[in-house]
């Protein structure tokens, strides 16, 4: 145990009462828990003074303040990493919210990795672990929002991105202009829930992905082109070898 506040850290049983005692002042707030895993890259050895003051700055701009939180240390796998604990109900009763906090936790830890010159790798991940933390709407956000973002660039065209969202069960929609010539909008929709892709992040509006997928596409077509020419390469190649066996 690295750091708390309004729990009692020497024991686990009374640490998790502590937490039930502070969520009764509010108890309509059934999911009243928020758990993170903060992993650095395997190799990475952190002080523990850096590691409580990158945990406290990370609950501070996830907007977990005023509140009860534990920080613990764990080495049981072959990287580093923090559990970050923390209620949801604040000492005053008062509910925090969880809008967005998906995707800030995405953005915040992104910025901390920079900010503390940790090793970044893909997928790393001072990153919110638990879906169960945020309400069913918010948890889908976040779940398109990385899901388009794991597939897209392997995309070269909206159709393709489409067919591969709909095997991740995620509906795609494209909006176009009266004259159906001009594309206007996107938006994405999971289980119930649907959503403007803007309202989901900023990178998810039609501005943001259409340059993206053109520069794959372009990626692409100089890939082929390249591997065409290789190809032409070898058979004017073995054209000549077997001229000059005909010559000997």
């Amino acid at each position: 145990m690295l750091a708390t506040e309004g729990v009692r850290g020497h024991n686990y049983k009374l640490m998790a009462e502590d937490f039930e005692m502070q969520q009764q002042l509010r108890p309509s707030k059934h999911r009243a828990v928020f758990h993170a895993i903060l992993s650095f890259y395997p190799g990475e050895k952190p002080t523990d003074e850096k590691m409580i003051a990158i945990a406290k700055e990370y609950l501070q701009k996830t907007g977990m303040v005023n509140t009860q939180y534990s920080i613990t240390k764990h080495i049981d796998k072959e990287h580093l990493h923090l559990h970050v604990i923390a209620n949801f109900v604040n000492k005053m009763g008062e509910v925090i919210k969880d809008n967005w906090l998906g995707l800030k936790a995405k953005k915040i830890s992104q910025a901390l990795t920079l900010k503390h010159d940790l090793k970044q790798a893909l997928r790393k991940d001072l990153k919110l672990t638990q879906m169960e933390a945020l309400s069913e709407y918010e948890a889908t956000k976040y779940k398109i929002y990385q899901a388009v973002n794991e597939t897209l660039p392997r995309c070269k065209n909206f159709q393709e991105l489409q067919q591969r969202l709909q095997r991740m069960l995620i509906d795609m929609q494209l909006k176009y202009s009266s004259q159906q010539k001009q594309l206007q909008g996107i938006s994405f929709k999971m289980g119930d829930h649907s959503f403007k892709g803007s309202a989901i992040d900023r990178d998810l509006s039609v501005k943001k992905i259409e340059p993206k997928l053109e520069m794959n596409l372009q990626q692409h077509l100089k890939e082929e082109m390249k591997m065409q020419q290789q190809l032409r390469e070898r058979e004017q190649r073995s054209e000549r070898h077997t001229n000059r066996l005909r010559i000997s």
